[in-house]
Formats: structure tokens, C-alpha cells, sequence
């Protein structure tokens, strides 16, 4: 669709939302699963932080995870900003709401399987001896969160009101 005979361009919107609900997926398995629920450090599959100096190792690569995640919130801000300021842009709350829950699923998915499944540097709970329900239950709430984020962004295709011209 286009108005006032400028094509609209929805790939911007959609683009900040995924990095942010990427990073904001981050945010949510360090600060919940790692320090509120103490489920599992980042490298606590390989390095279970049973004494003072593993348990600092852990804390530092949860620290670098969590300035990775904090990069990728940023940069997804400064595009949203951005598209914000563009008249070819349609400004969606369906497109950007799914966007940042595609951003989410895909977190979850690809931590999940590479992390957990891959590289088995941690699980979603660590403390059992079956880690697998844990871990697909987490795969399962992203997949389930990949197609709602679709939905909504294919919903919100309908939506064709540039975020320049709402000022």
C-alpha cells in the first residue's frame, strides 16, 4: 500500500523490534534464570559453580553475556529511532509488538539449541539429572513465541500510518 504516493517500507520497524526483543529476551534468561532463580550460569554445564573461584569465573561470562545483550538492546533502540524518523516507515504496535516477540522466540531458540543442546554449556536448570524437560520446554516457549510474533507481524501489514507523519 502507499500513501501520499510514498511506498511504504516496513522492514525497519520490523528489524529494531527483533534486536530489541532479542536483547530483551537476554535480559530476561540472565537477571531470571541466572541471578533471581539461580537456575544456571552461563557456564555452569562445564564449570558447576561449586567454589569461590568457578563461581566468579561464572558471574564474568554472565557479565559479558549480559554487555552482549545490552549492545544488541542499544542498536536495536538507535534503529528503531531511526525508523521512527522516517515518512516511508508505517508505525505498526502489531508489527513492532511481534517483531519483539519473533526477536524473543528467536533468542530462545537459538540459545536454546546451541547453548543447551550444542555446546551443553548450561541448561535451563542445571540442579537435576534430567535437564532435557527444562531445556525443551524453554525450545518450546520460543517456537510458540516465533509464531506469534509472525501472526502479529502479518497482521500488521494493514497498518500504514508512517511514524513521521503521526507528529
Amino acid at each position: 500500500m502507499e500513501t501520499d504516493n510514498t511506498p511504504l517500507h516496513r522492514a525497519p520497524l520490523i528489524a529494531a523490534g527483533i534486536l530489541i526483543g532479542a536483547g530483551m529476551g537476554g535480559f530476561v534468561d540472565g537477571i531470571l534464570l541466572h541471578q533471581i532463580l539461580q537456575w544456571h550460569n552461563m557456564l555452569s554445564g562445564k564449570l558447576p559453580p561449586n567454589n569461590l573461584v568457578d563461581a566468579k569465573v561464572n558471574m564474568y561470562w554472565d557479565g559479558v553475556f549480559h554487555a552482549a545483550v545490552w549492545v544488541m538492546t542499544a542498536l536495536g533502540l538507535r534503529m528503531l529511532w531511526s525508523a521512527g524518523s522516517r515518512r516511508d516507515v508505517p508505525w505498526s504496535g502489531r508489527s513492532f509488538s511481534g517483531a519483539l516477540i519473533l526477536g524473543w522466540g528467536l533468542f530462545n531458540v537459538i540459545e536454546g539449541l546451541i547453548d543447551h543442546q550444542l555446546l551443553g554449556l548450561h541448561h535451563v536448570y542445571e540442579y537435576t539429572d534430567n535437564h532435557l524437560p527444562a531445556d525443551l520446554g524453554f525450545l518450546a516457549l520460543g517456537v510458540l513465541q516465533l509464531g506469534l510474533g509472525w501472526a502479529l507481524i502479518r497482521a500488521g501489514r494493514a497498518d500504514t500510518t508512517p511514524a513521521a507523519r503521526m507528529r
